[in-house]
């Protein structure tokens, strides 16, 4: 697995782009990683670009991450706002978005850039920020 973090160019998300697999252990160093810069920088929101990598995780980790990890663990922002873009027709990463959902956390699957980042820049208040606009999958 391979990774990289950065600040977004206009400064108002982090982009995370992750290629190889992918499992509930290293998806939570990623993330510290990602939200310890966040927080230096006072962004909470993050564009995870997952095109190139497959979530291997079994369905009893991505629960414990979603439910557990995400919400307990310290240096997490557990009110971020998260897009994260998948290749269509990748669904590895369903479960782990559904059980973040249910969970709280503001995470939602899009397969459009565009789509992401609008979701990423729109007031959480605002209608229309739901899953009907991820975009086709």
């Amino acid at each position: 697995m391979d990774y990289s973090i950065s600040l977004s160019k206009d400064r108002t998300y982090i982009f995370i782009k992750i290629r190889g697999d992918i499992n509930p252990g290293s998806a939570m160093q990623i993330n510290l990683e990602a939200h310890a810069l966040g927080r230096q920088m006072n962004i909470g929101q993050y564009l995870v670009d997952v095109t190139e990598a497959i979530n291997t995780g079994s369905a009893t980790d991505n629960y414990e991450f979603a439910y557990s990890d995400m919400r307990t663990r310290e240096g997490i922002d557990k009110h971020a706002r998260v897009a994260t873009l998948v290749s269509p027709g990748d669904h590895s990463h369903d479960f782990v978005e559904t059980t973040a959902v249910n969970a709280g956390l503001d995470v939602r699957l899009f397969t459009d850039l565009e789509q992401a980042i609008r979701f990423l820049r729109t007031d959480r208040s605002t209608p229309g920020t739901n899953a009907d606009d991820r975009g086709p999958r």
